[in-house]
């Protein structure tokens, strides 16, 4: 392999694959990226055997080849250089590669693609085609639902339903639930369901930051993989066999009591209240007072060792009791109101005990659960 490519566009590429690079492994090699020439590009390649991601970038190629080289130490040298070309090398003896840039050489020890892990392949299956905002956006409003605890593998997956030209998107860890509805760009041929790592999904939405062309799933027949394809990278992700919980299931039908609030103001008032959860209960204590559109949300915590906080906000309140009062965890409140962005955001309950639903007012794409804390009021 012999070629010359810029330095700016091999750094861009290394950074892309590094993700899917392995960490801890019991398979050293998958540490190492693929670097090999494809159709008068270079394509690097890398997998931690769960994903893998492939880029390809512009080059001037004098001779064909592949190789695999450490990551981590070919990603430090790169990033070293100035913003030059460098002319790579294959070595026979030792295997490895020869880069040179302006007034810098060096060499670098590799081993041979075959030792490599197969980069694995869609070839066939059901495609989908999103955009790539509608996908980044859908994306977002669920992955940090999805469990991080392996205790239950397939809630650390995210469950995605494609029926004509709809896509539903669940997460859930057992506290919490996001449900997001968005649509395709094009109808499927076939009704497709799967679970995918959350972990991939938040690779898909970095990797998709800064671009612009549409995105397409191809799904395996054996739905045990899927290629996820931007501009110039292409994701393969195993996915989790396993049984989702009926999320449909999950959504309250009715509540009891109805609060409206603006998102930065209790998104402020909850954060303030955060400070004083760091003990380890992580309660905020959300309780209406007055009725109507004179209604005021109060947002409450306290630790026994630290003090207290209490802050309010305007609200409306539609309620049967003119009584509406729930403690969520901080966290998960937080995590929610974030995602929903400026507006109103709608607070559903039925009791103390009950889940509550939380949502953007007049937005039916979107609906997220959570689970009460319990405590004495």
């Amino acid at each position: 392999m012999r070629l010359t490519c810029l330095k700016d566009n091999l750094s861009k590429g290394l950074s892309i694959v590094a993700r899917a690079v392995a960490t801890r492994t019991t398979l050293p090699i998958t540490q190492n990226v693929v670097l090999a020439t494809d159709q008068g590009r270079l394509k690097l390649s890398s997998t931690n055997l769960e994903i893998a991601i492939s880029t390809w970038i512009g080059a001037e190629i004098q001779e064909e080849g592949s190789i695999t080289i450490p990551a981590r130490l070919l990603t430090e040298f790169v990033n070293s250089l100035p913003s030059e070309a460098i002319e790579i090398e294959q070595i026979d003896v030792p295997l490895g590669l020869s880069l040179k840039c302006q007034r810098s050489q060096t060499s670098i020890n590799g081993n041979p693609i075959e030792d490599f892990p197969p980069i694995p392949t869609v070839d066939s299956g059901v495609k989908a085609k999103i955009d790539v905002a509608e996908l980044k956006k859908a994306i977002s409003h669920v992955v940090f639902a999805a469990a991080t605890e392996d205790s239950r593998p397939v809630l650390t997956g995210v469950k995605v339903d494609i029926t004509n030209d709809s896509l539903t998107l669940a997460a859930a860890d057992g506290f919490r639930l996001a449900v997001y509805k968005g649509s395709l760009l094009e109808s499927v041929k076939e009704d497709l369901q799967f679970v995918i790592p959350a972990k991939a999904l938040t690779e898909v939405s970095r990797l998709a930051a800064g671009q612009s062309d549409d995105i397409t799933f191809t799904v395996t027949p054996s739905k045990s993989q899927a290629l996820i394809k931007l501009e110039n990278i292409e994701l393969v992700s195993q996915l989790i066999q396993g049984s989702f919980p009926d999320y449909n299931q999950l959504l309250p039908e009715k509540y009891d009591n109805r609060v409206i609030v603006d998102q930065e103001q209790f998104l402020a008032a909850t954060k303030t209240a955060a400070i004083f959860t760091r003990d380890g209960s992580g309660i905020i204590r959300l309780q209406s007072k007055g009725s109507g559109g004179d209604s005021k949300l109060t947002i409450s915590s306290r630790a026994e060792e630290i003090g207290e906080s209490e802050g309010e906000v305007d609200a409306t309140l539609e309620s049967a009791s003119n009584d509406m009062k729930i403690a969520f965890n901080a966290r998960y409140l937080a995590d929610v109101l974030e995602v929903l962005g400026k507006g109103k955001v709608v607070l559903e309950t039925t009791s103390p005990s009950s889940p509550g639903v939380i949502k953007g007012e007049n937005r039916d794409d979107y609906t997220h659960v959570v689970m009460p804390m319990f405590v004495q009021w």
